[in-house]
């Protein structure tokens, strides 16, 4: 009788891993349909940065109110740095204007006495809970110009309700942004003039140094409540002379370091 030639550990070898190759083959498909999955998809809310061809991912927008004293004051309330108090607005809230553009913003349903408001935004990279002020702005990637529109009536009606007044805040394309500028390159921006103008003529008029609190006390405050992440983004508060804008109003945004951003009530 022949005898059958012994086969050699190599070739044992290469046999079992052509073998286990093709099992997981056959199993990968099943393994990549097993668990949930979404039933659609949800886009992300991004932000462009100025000179990079990546985007800044939102996570959350904080929005301070009342920041400058003499807001507060034309807001009913106590200017004498009282303790901040914070809202929120939803990320597909964001409207990005490109810088050199006059973007169409659409005039919101339900108001009758719509409002801009011109504020510096910081952009975080990184975050934490109780961080201390000193160390605040190691979290800051950038700013940017930011409009955090209002419908007032629908806002002073809930407050006189003691209701809260989220739908004056929070609704399609209420937070109105420029792209974001690294701090690398325009560093911490703490003074500097901050204006609006609506058809030519200037309503809001103000500097970053008449904020009540900083924004550095701002991320301080906002982490004692919340974990702040890479993503958030903080609108730092309004000037005063925040008013109501109609369809056809052009606004123009300045803020000394950054380059202007324009809407259109459309």
């Amino acid at each position: 009788m022949k005898k059958t030639p012994t086969p050699s550990r190599r070739a044992l070898l290469a046999t079992a891993a052509a073998a286990t190759a093709a099992t997981m083959a056959d199993v990968a498909p099943v393994a990549a349909q097993a668990g949930p999955k979404p039933i659609f998809s949800v886009p992300m809310t991004t932000i462009p940065i100025v000179g990079e061809t990546d985007v800044f991912q939102v996570r959350r927008i904080y929005c301070i109110g009342r920041n400058y004293a003499a807001h507060a004051i034309e807001r009913g309330s106590d200017p004498n740095r009282e303790p901040p108090f914070f809202f929120q607005k939803p990320t597909d809230a964001i409207q990005n204007v490109a810088i050199g553009a006059v973007a169409d913003h659409p005039y919101p349903s339900l108001t009758k006495n719509y409002h801009h408001e011109v504020e510096l935004v910081a952009a975080l990279k990184s975050g934490g809970t109780n961080i201390s002020p000193d160390k605040a702005l190691d979290h800051v990637y950038g700013y940017a110009l930011g409009l955090d529109m209002t419908r007032r009536d629908l806002q002073n009606g809930m407050a006189a309700e003691k209701k809260p007044w989220e739908i004056g805040k929070s609704f399609d394309q209420a937070a109105v942004i420029g792209p974001i500028h690294p701090v690398a390159k325009v560093g911490h921006l703490s003074k500097g003039s901050i204006s609006l103008a609506v058809n030519g003529t200037v309503r809001q008029n103000s500097d970053l140094e008449k904020m009540i609190w900083s924004v550095a006390e701002q991320i301080a405050k906002l982490s004692e409540a919340f974990e702040l992440k890479a993503g958030d983004i903080i609108y730092s508060g309004t000037p005063e002379n925040v008013g109501p804008v109609v369809k056809g109003d052009v606004l123009l945004c300045k803020l000394q370091g950054l380059p202007d951003m324009s809407i259109k009530i459309v």
